[in-house]
């Protein structure tokens, strides 16, 4: 299997020298949907704009989510709504490089009518999760885990 995203750039007016271009750009994805983006604010960017530390921290989160209901529809455990508070950190790493070293991830999920919160059977399901996401086994990132109480 394949992926793919195109990234486009065009320099505008303003003069190109690391103070001053512009860091906004188009990402297109393999299926057509695109997104502009830019750096962080912190590395003169947009706020406004998703950057690619948001989108890392987002496709962690979304790999995650989708193998936990997979997970969760194996066990026979009905899931009506899903939401994740994903919180990803920029800082040294112990090459004393900048690099995303953690990702805290913070799920919570409302289950089907009549379905009753099994702690130990979620807790399974999140591990199982964080083992068998393909995002997530293809980092060196530390991911953390922390599960919400169920909805009511």
């Amino acid at each position: 299997m394949q992926y793919t995203a195109n990234i486009n750039w065009k320099r505008n007016d303003i003069p190109f020298n690391a103070k001053s271009f512009d860091r906004s750009h188009v990402v297109t994805f393999g299926g057509g949907s695109s997104i502009n983006a830019c750096s962080a604010p912190e590395y003169l960017g947009k706020a406004e704009l998703v950057n690619p530390e948001e989108l890392f921290t987002a496709s962690i989160s979304s790999c995650f989510m989708l193998t936990f209901l997979y997970w969760a529809s194996v066990k026979g455990v009905t899931i009506d709504e899903y939401s994740c508070e994903a919180v990803g950190k920029l800082g040294k790493n112990s090459e004393g490089k900048i690099a995303m070293t953690e990702i805290t991830l913070k799920p919570s999920l409302r289950l089907g009518e009549g379905v009753q919160a099994d702690t130990a059977l979620l807790d399974d399901l999140y591990k199982k999760a964080h083992e068998h996401c393909f995002i997530s086994t293809s980092v060196k990132t530390t991911i953390n885990i922390e599960a919400q109480p169920v909805m009511a």
